[in-house]
């Protein structure tokens, strides 16, 4: 796998300034022997509930205010299922679950009105999409699945899941762009089924009508993560207040303002065609939630742009914390809950 990884010059702006000014200003493909590491993103939702397609005089459908009830859906039944993401990894989200899928049972001891086949599904042939948002609304990104349901024991790999399901991740958008993997119901406590409602129930008044609770493990495998320029010297992360590099001689101070420049942060508002450079202004800024760790310690970031004139490059400013021991400090970046390789900083 071909990956671009950008080589950073570092210049004096003048000879009485101590600053120093960072341009991305090459850049060399660097052959990878392994896939991206995998990430695991625990999506929880609410208000869950399932249409099941009970009737089929179109002029019935979504109008009933109330509450409904539906018999149990019968192989070749149709159902939608609409539910609302709440959290990502603990962290405050909004967004969208759906999915729409047909009952096929699959069993190879099938009974009459049961499909014959080498494998046990209960659930099968269904697609899946979350649409994630942050807590102001703003899109992070989405992450499709194609699948079979539940009956069979997961494939080997896969995440520990609920309902042994047989989910592929198919792709992704936005932060999520080109996803991989697998996923499915997570296997923790404080789970409740998707309320079962007929497609006659009025889907506005869902989150009025209520549904179930319901966290799903995605095991994915994004196409980019965020990366840490390496210079010659080290790690590209900077003193704020002249833009020199942390390095042994002049190390960070716990509670000090630092910049770290970065590959891999995604999408950006106001968004920037492929290939295109980062405006200056506006500046652009990420679109997805940033995380700075400092030993594993959550960092207040500050900002989290795209540099000007850079393609694929970024700017992150963050304060350590200030109870970060002298020595040294693993930093740690990530956007959209994909985490890089932590790099090594010293602290005085």
């Amino acid at each position: 796998m071909l990956k671009r990884n950008p080589m950073i010059i570092l210049n004096r702006t003048s000879a009485k300034s101590t600053s120093v000014t960072l341009c991305l200003v090459a850049f060399s493909f660097v052959c990878m022997g392994q896939e991206p590491p995998s990430t695991i993103l625990v999506v929880e939702f609410e208000n869950n509930v399932q249409y099941n397609q009970d009737a089929f005089d179109y002029s019935k459908f979504a109008s009933e205010p109330s509450v409904t009830t539906t018999p149990v859906s019968k192989t070749f039944g149709s159902n939608v299922v609409i539910a609302d993401i709440v959290a990502v990894n603990g962290q405050p989200a909004m967004g969208v679950f759906f999915r729409e899928r047909r009952t096929i049972m699959l069993t190879p001891d099938p009974t009459p009105g049961q499909a014959i086949a080498d494998v046990t599904r209960t659930l099968s042939g269904f697609e899946t999409a979350f649409e994630i948002l942050q807590p102001d609304g703003t899109p992070i990104g989405s992450v499709f699945l194609a699948a079979l349901g539940g009956g069979s024991p997961t494939p080997p790999g896969a995440p520990l899941v609920q309902n042994l399901s047989n989910l592929a991740i198919v792709g992704g958008t936005g932060a999520f762009l080109g996803a991989r993997g697998q996923g499915g119901e997570a296997a923790v406590p404080g789970n409740t089924a998707a309320r079962q409602a007929s497609m006659t129930e009025d889907p506005s008044k869902r989150r009025i009508n209520g549904g179930g609770k319901m966290r799903w493990v995605l095991h994915v495998i994004p196409m980019f993560r965020p990366e840490i320029v390496i210079t010659p010297v080290g790690p590209a992360v900077t003193h704020s207040g002249d833009f020199s590099l942390v390095t042994g001689s002049k190390p960070a101070a716990a509670g000090e303002i630092l910049s770290v420049f970065m590959t891999g942060l995604g999408p950006v508002r106001p968004g920037v065609d492929p290939g295109q450079p980062f405006p200056s202004s506006p500046v652009a800024a990420v679109n997805s939630p940033v995380n700075v760790t400092a030993n594993g310690k959550a960092a207040d970031v500050l900002a989290a742009t795209g540099f000007p004139g850079a393609v694929d490059g970024y700017q992150v400013n963050f304060r350590l914390p200030t109870d970060t021991a002298k020595g040294t400090a693993t930093i740690q970046v990530s956007a959209a809950w994909i985490a890089g390789a932590p790099v090594n900083i010293p602290v005085q």
